[in-house]
């Protein structure tokens, strides 16, 4: 019998995959539809089988569970690949929100749509999406960058890349890495650049803070409890006019192409009225150099 809320059947004895949205921290977020296709799966594969039982305990689903990873995910194709042709229904899920958006799963949905498998979004909770209805900045255009680098000098580099970029940008980061990642943000992107930081979004002790990445960052800096939990951070795309730090910095990168660092920043500050000190440090990102300005 098709399902109930899907207005296309299932084609007896063709395998299906299923990608199934689920909670970033409400349980009650889950829609009708996801409990409905994970408690008629044969098998729902989950970034955290642990994570993911507390779920199904909660929707009073008893679908068996198998682990998929990004430690594994290679491992684990052959096996599903052959209950997918045996016509079997699958469901794979993330530890929180929509697979494969900073998840496991593409190897799997690709070697399903290569071998002819039909494979279905189940929609539903995203942090990205979720961040950007109440981040306060501009939605009509956003570039989402997943995780930044987890080394300083990586970090800064990427960011160095995207700091001309016009649109905004949603970047997710782990707890024992915001406050520095913050840090480096407000120097590469400038102080003034406008942030939204968005924490435990949908939980408990959800906060979101906006305002300039300068008093962004020294927010969290200053409170210990804005550095725990799982974050969002959404930053407005570079201005489009005027000389901010995205441009005085592109000018300083051709300047550093035949000068010192220091000379190049003070030169292109002194060309643009972009100060010196945030200048250079956004160089330093870029070039890797390290010392007094």
């Amino acid at each position: 019998m098709p399902m109930m809320n899907d207005p296309r059947e299932h084609t007896p004895g063709k395998g299906l995959l299923y990608v199934v949205a689920t909670p970033i921290g409400n349980l009650q977020d889950i829609s009708p539809r996801a409990v409905q296709v994970l408690g008629e799966s044969d098998l729902v594969v989950a970034e955290d089988t642990r994570h993911s039982r507390t779920l199904l305990q909660h929707i009073g689903v008893n679908t068996p569970l198998q682990a998929m990873h990004e430690h594994n995910e290679e491992k684990m194709l052959p096996g599903l690949l052959a209950r997918l042709a045996a016509g079997e229904q699958l469901a794979v899920v993330s530890d929180a929100g929509t697979p494969l958006v900073s998840d496991p799963g593409f190897r799997l949905v690709r070697a399903a749509l290569d071998a002819g498998v039909e494979v279905r979004a189940v929609p539903g909770p995203s942090a990205v999406t979720a961040a950007l209805s109440v981040c306060g900045l501009p939605t009509d255009r956003f570039a989402f960058e997943g995780f930044l680098p987890g080394k300083p000098a990586a970090r800064r580099k990427r960011l160095a890349e995207l700091v001309l970029e016009p649109r905004t940008l949603v970047i997710f980061e782990a707890s024992h890495r915001i406050e520095e990642s913050l840090r480096d943000l407000a120097a590469v992107f400038g102080p003034e650049r406008p942030l939204a930081v968005c924490r435990e979004l949908t939980k408990r002790f959800e906060t979101v803070l906006r305002g300039s990445a300068e008093a962004v960052a020294a927010r969290v800096a200053q409170d210990p409890d804005q550095r725990r939990g799982e974050f969002v951070i959404v930053a407005g795309g570079a201005p489009e006019d005027g000389t901010d730090l995205g441009k005085a910095l592109a000018l300083a990168r051709e300047l550093a192409t035949e000068l010192p660092p220091s000379r190049a920043a003070k030169l292109a500050a002194k060309l643009t009225g972009v100060s010196r000190r945030d200048l250079f440090a956004a160089l330093e990102g870029v070039t890797g150099v390290t010392g007094s300005e």
